[in-house]
């Protein structure tokens, strides 16, 4: 096995789960701003549940897309073709998001579009030891 490429494939993973992990975190401090704003004494019911109804759909919307990212970091970590898969999908869509997103996309396309890692992660997958 290539060095390089094993590098490369264990810094997307651990790149994938840093940035599944940011946007989790991104989704806590969205829900605890809003539902902290809640609390303001000169809110209106309606605003109040407003700010909750909003923050708690933004941060499950943000965890929700957060889930698979980490997932697939791990499985790229443990060398498993179905991440592999995973990552190229979320690396189009990460395509979208620009300046990080992008760069993580482009990279990862680069790394698992490869010849020789499309065939050790297919090693990989038919290695009955694993």
């Amino acid at each position: 096995m290539d060095e390089k490429l094993d590098k490369h494939i264990q810094l997307l993973g651990i790149f994938w789960i840093a940035h599944g992990g940011l946007i989790f975190l991104g989704g806590l401090f969205t829900f605890g701003l809003l539902f902290g704003l809640s609390f303001l004494p000169e809110l209106e019911s309606d605003g109040v549940t407003i700010l909750r109804v909003v923050g708690l759909s933004a941060a499950g919307l943000m965890w929700l897309l957060s889930f698979p990212k980490i997932i697939a970091g791990a499985g790229l970590l443990k060398r498993m073709e179905w991440a592999r898969i995973l990552t190229l999908v979320l690396s189009f869509l990460a395509l979208l998001n620009i300046p990080l997103g992008t760069a993580l996309g482009v990279y990862s396309l680069v790394v698992l579009l490869r010849e020789d890692t499309i065939q050790l992660f297919n090693q990989k997958a038919s290695d009955p030891g694993t």
